[in-house]
């Protein structure tokens, strides 16, 4: 072969793995760019029904089907509320028995292919809990927001706000406990979500900046009759909770946030879902480059609204040691740098997104400790 064919084969091959590796940097970093609303993340087992009795369904054996707690139990279709393990029960060495409370939508059939949901409730608070309810629209930088507003007698509104994977749904979780504490609550759908209208780019940006749409809920909150709120987010919802306490120009009526499994490190969490994704661990810097080339996630601004002599309000964060998808490291470190303001509940084996439906009880009565003082 001569030396210049030699070069130009060389060449060619260098750019064809180049662009290799963008194309596959792009796809891992699509785990958390373009979590779809209301699926599984990468990180949650899919599960088969292996039968169904009265109050009873078997499932696959796995370590997330033997989680405790209540979940629901979601499928093409199919929507169900599961309880705790029913150790007692009979089953194969590779399966589980778990409560069945209720089946809400479709059946579960033997082969059904399932997977564990933090999401207990299916619908709108109406359809789901049976609250009176008002659909309304929130006036966003992309367009109109949809929004359910329950409304309760106090001064102080709770805004809540989902995270990766999931909908407005989810919050519908804590809507009854917050219900009975008398605090009208605002629940949103920001861009992306169903309804919502779309980014530009079509892609997450890991609360950075979808914080605005937050911002835009605590304007719209303030004009219809709150003087206060507290803002409560899940996941990268929590990321947005942060960014806007501490950016808003409303920032000073902000009184308090609840941090669920708060997304404190974006690169943490995208690095563990491109992981799920069975990306190798070689690319998974070209991920975290996809993503700042994508996104403008540059630098550490995640860390910067989580930065602890940023804090502005008492703070309740709900987390624990098996979040594999936002390590709770930076929760610890963020109560340690801060115990006059940060409240740090551990909640022992949750998933992410999902320290409610590990114990509830427990979860809402630490709740309740934390918002009397804002009520």
């Amino acid at each position: 072969m001569r030396p210049v064919t030699a070069t130009a084969a060389a060449v060619t091959a260098a750019l064809a793995a180049g662009a290799a590796s963008v194309a596959a940097g792009r796809y891992a970093s699509d785990a958390a760019l373009k979590a779809p609303p209301g699926r599984p993340l990468p990180t949650e087992p899919v599960l088969t029904v292996h039968s169904t009795a009265a109050g009873r369904v078997v499932l696959t054996r796995a370590l997330a089907s033997q989680r405790p707690g209540t979940y629901g139990l979601a499928g093409d279709g199919t929507h169900a509320v599961v309880g705790p393990v029913l150790d007692q029960a009979a089953h194969s060495a590779d399966t589980v028995v778990r409560r069945l409370e209720r089946v809400t939508h479709g059946t579960l059939e033997p082969r059904d292919k399932v997977w564990l949901t933090p999401n207990v409730h299916v619908g709108d608070p109406g359809s789901a809990l049976g609250l009176d309810h008002l659909d309304t629209e929130i006036p966003g930088e992309l367009g109109a927001l949809p929004a359910w507003f329950v409304p309760g007698a106090r001064t102080t509104w709770v805004i809540t706000v989902h995270g990766l994977g999931a909908t407005r749904e989810h919050p519908l979780n804590v809507l009854p406990f917050l219900h009975r504490q008398q605090f009208p609550v605002l629940n949103l759908a920001y861009r992306g979500d169903p309804g919502a209208p779309r980014p530009q780019d079509g892609l997450g940006h890991l609360g950075e900046t979808e914080w605005r749409d937050l911002d835009a809920a605590i304007r719209y909150a303030l004009s219809h009759g709150a003087e206060h709120v507290v803002l409560y987010g899940w996941s990268t919802g929590a990321t947005m909770a942060l960014r806007a306490a501490t950016h808003s120009a409303l920032r000073d009526r902000v009184s308090g946030l609840v941090l669920d499994s708060p997304v404190l490190s974006w690169e943490t969490t995208l690095r563990a879902l491109a992981t799920a994704r069975r990306t190798p661990g070689a690319l998974l810097p070209l991920a975290v480059r996809a993503a700042q080339g994508r996104t403008g996630l540059h630098g550490d601004r995640v860390d910067h609204a989580a930065d602890p002599a940023r804090l502005p309000v008492p703070a309740l964060i709900l987390h624990g040691p098996a979040d594999t998808i936002a390590p709770w490291g930076p929760s610890r470190r963020l109560a340690a740098r801060r115990p006059d303001l940060v409240t740090l509940h551990q909640v022992p084996d949750a998933p992410h997104g999902a320290m409610w439906n590990a114990d509830p009880a427990t979860y809402e009565e630490t709740l309740r400790r934390f918002l009397t003082p804002l009520m």
